[in-house]
């Protein structure tokens, strides 16, 4: 397969607009599912586990299919770089999806998800196959060593505080708690700070304008998300720690 340079580019810079009309349009609402979920839920919903995994499903096959059906990464720096990609969406399809306890998901919410995370698989998956050239040397290079170390360290605070959140409660408990431990002593949004963190690591070892147009959507997706639950967290709990931050420790 040739690689669609003008597609790859149309792609990056509708995902980076996406982003950022998504940050405009929730500074004050957010997308109604988990906690934000209006008082009158729409009529079809999915149950939440079965949603994350056929939303998250093709971010991981996607990658997966082009390179059986194409050709094997020509370098080793490549091929890592893709099974880094995937392996966070093999975690969040069949473990995440598999342990959360969340609320049922709108199907439209769903949907949507599914569409991006097929996009964003063909995109980073065709880039990394057919479009990008990584010689061994690229291997060495600080950017790419540096960006593999943040993102398996956002990986990390991402994993650490998605248990923390998810052993807040109980089997069949339906109330909030405070999070504590790991980054929650420092931020409300500690398992978004890190997963912001992996896509920013993950742009810094690609170098690439499609990596980059997923670090600003995800930033723009998932911070202000960060805020709103730092805001619920502080209208429901009197207690709610006063020196934690939404997203950022010791700034914002």
């Amino acid at each position: 397969m040739h690689c669609y340079g003008d597609l790859v580019s149309y792609l990056s810079c509708g995902m980076i607009l996406a982003g950022l009309g998504h940050l405009l349009h929730h500074r004050k609402t957010q997308t109604s599912y988990g906690r934000h979920m209006r008082l009158s839920p729409p009529a079809r919903t999915v149950p939440a586990r079965l949603a994350w995994f056929l939303q998250e499903m093709p971010a991981f096959l996607i990658p997966l299919l082009l390179m059986l059906t194409g050709h094997k990464p020509s370098s080793m720096g490549k091929y890592l770089l893709l099974w880094t990609f995937c392996l966070h969406y093999f975690q969040r399809t069949f473990v995440y999806s598999l342990l959360t306890r969340g609320k049922p998901f709108p199907l439209g919410v769903m949907m949507a998800a599914g569409f991006f995370c097929s996009v964003n698989g063909f995109l980073q998956g065709h880039h990394l196959l057919h479009c990008v050239q990584f010689d061994d040397e690229w291997s060495a290079d600080y950017r790419y060593k540096t960006g593999l170390v943040l993102f398996y360290t956002g990986m990390a605070i991402n994993i650490h505080s998605d248990y923390i959140l998810r052993n807040l409660r109980k089997p069949g408990e339906l109330v909030y708690k405070i999070p504590t431990g790991g980054l929650f002593d420092y931020v409300s949004g500690a398992n978004f700070l890190g997963e912001i963190v992996e896509w920013l690591g993950y742009a810094v070892a690609t170098w690439s304008l499609p990596a980059l147009s997923f670090a600003v959507f995800s930033l723009c997706f998932i911070g202000p998300r960060a805020y709103h639950h730092h805001r619920f967290y502080k209208e429901k709990f009197k207690d709610y720690p006063k020196l934690r931050k939404a997203l950022i420790p010791f700034i914002f």
